[in-house]
């Protein structure tokens, strides 16, 4: 296989929670904790639970952007609601003992947040302790309360609280011994607090109010939002432009969980790919001021190497298959989603990236529109008689086509100056999708930007540097209501 370096681990002890009372004792010495846990009913039912979300809800308009309650005449309310919070928290944690050390560090921080007069909140103490890449148990279930922003939804660091559970067939915790990946967590939804009730899918450490950043261990994603995303849109998509679907598709478009567990393994080997390959030495980009679509060919190259990656482990257990090889139970799982993959990073790119999102540097939504462009300059893709169609024989050739062009772009990064390399990047995606008719960039930068710094460079990119192309324009217009309605999507919804 082509990704063969395993992930160097950089998981550490937790820091030691200062307080080690029990959790019981840390809402409040002078009164018990409310029994708020009842019966077998559900946990998004527990009053526990709804006491804690209520809680959170009435907090977060009390809260300043960067989570602190400013207005003196509403900390004492502020105060009350988070110890509604922190005793809610005490009660449901009985239910999460592989977090108790989490959910005892949590209460200690809320309490300190409060003590200290609702400044800015900082909860590195309990982030540290939340290690949930270590039990990556199929179900098993984790109660999260941390101030934080939502990546694709709130931007304000408000005290948010979530309800999840993990997804971990056995195939994937097979798959994981070749594409190791240990800071990787697949979780479901179960509840959550408004910052979720958004298009965001991640839960990621960066995003918590803290005082100092620590060596992040862990990164999620809900591929429950992503599958019941894909579903929605994908099916809409497929009937607006006459799409006859392969069969792995329709039965994602039936099966919530058979689309998760797909969206697992492809997410799996994207999330390694990140830091694989021949690549610009910093290839996140994130703590520096980059034109846009070079994002979008860092998010394009690894869903491709995660297509690529899929066609291979599908090819070569077929290839046992059918040389007679019984395969193993979680083999034939693997087997099954390598193909499915494939679809998946397909069709969510093409229709649910593309159209997704303002078109204000919408780095994700060109993967899509170059994507579709390539394919159909290939002539694998076609929209003939006001209908979509593929050559299915010839596509994946096509696809990992433009996976080793964006590679090749990336191996030859490190020979140039990081203003030739956008140069270059430019290049590569003008050869596929049509720049902006005013467009700087297009017609060749000025002398002035060319010898002045970076800034000059980013500054001349337009918003929509790469406009929506007609196709895309008419498709947008027709997949304006299913897109926004995902917003918020869980499983229950898709």
């Amino acid at each position: 296989m082509s990704l063969l370096t395993p992930a160097k681990s950089v998981i550490g002890e937790p820091e030691v929670v200062e307080d080690d009372r029990p959790i019981t004792q840390l809402v409040e010495d002078d009164r018990p904790i409310t029994q708020l846990v009842e019966d077998d009913r559900p946990i998004t039912q527990q009053p526990a639970w709804l006491a804690l979300k209520d809680a959170v809800s009435q907090l977060q308009p009390l809260q300043a952007q960067d989570g602190s309650v400013a207005d003196p005449a509403h900390r004492d309310h502020a105060a009350e609601l988070v110890a509604s919070v922190a005793e809610a928290i005490a009660s449901l944690a009985p239910l999460f003992p592989h977090d108790a050390a989490y959910l005892s560090a949590c209460v200690v921080d809320l309490h300190r947040w409060a003590d200290s007069g609702f400044g800015v909140p900082d909860f590195l103490d309990s982030l540290v302790t939340f290690q949930p890449q270590r039990d990556r148990v199929d179900g098993l279930r984790h109660l999260v309360v941390f101030p934080m922003y939502t990546q694709n939804g709130s931007r304000d660091r408000h005290l948010e609280a979530v309800l999840c559970e993990v997804i971990w067939p056995e195939f994937i915790a097979e798959l994981e011994h070749t594409y190791t990946n240990g800071l990787f967590v697949s979780l479901r939804l179960l509840d959550f607090t408004s910052g979720y009730d958004t298009n965001s899918a991640v839960l990621f450490p960066e995003t918590v109010a803290m005082r100092e950043i620590p060596a992040f261990t862990w990164g999620a994603i809900f591929q429950d939002r992503e599958a019941a995303r894909f579903r929605r849109v994908v099916g809409a998509a497929s009937e607006i432009t006459k799409l006859d679907v392969p069969e792995g598709v329709a039965r994602m478009l039936t099966d919530q969980g058979l689309t998760e567990q797909t969206f697992v393994m492809w997410d799996l080997i994207h999330d390694r790919s990140h830091m694989r390959g021949d690549l610009p030495f910093d290839p996140f980009m994130i703590k520096q001021r980059m034109p846009y679509f070079l994002y979008s060919l860092e998010e394009l190259r690894c869903d491709l190497t995660a297509y690529r990656e899929c066609v291979g482990i599908a090819a070569r257990l077929s290839a046992r298959a059918d040389q007679g090889e019984e395969l193993t139970d979680a083999e034939r799982e693997m087997l099954d989603h390598a193909r499915l993959v494939q679809y998946a990073v397909l069709f969510d790119r093409i229709f649910r990236f593309a159209i997704t999102g303002t078109r204000v540097r919408n780095y994700d939504g060109l993967g899509g529109q170059l994507l579709f462009a390539w394919l159909h300059q290939r002539g694998v893709l076609h929209w003939t008689d006001t209908a979509l169609a593929f050559d299915w024989d010839d596509v994946p050739a096509a696809v990992i086509a433009l996976s080793d062009a964006i590679d090749r772009l990336y191996w030859e990064s490190i020979d140039r100056p990081k203003v030739a390399h956008w140069l270059a990047a430019y290049e590569l995606v003008r050869g596929v999708v049509t720049p902006h008719p005013a467009s700087v960039w297009a017609r060749g930068l000025p002398d002035e930007v060319l010898a002045g710094a970076p800034k000059g460079y980013t500054d001349a990119v337009l918003d929509d540097e790469f406009p929506l192309s007609m196709f895309f324009e008419a498709l947008d217009k027709k997949m304006h209501g299913v897109i926004s309605s995902t917003a918020g999507i869980t499983s229950r919804d898709g």
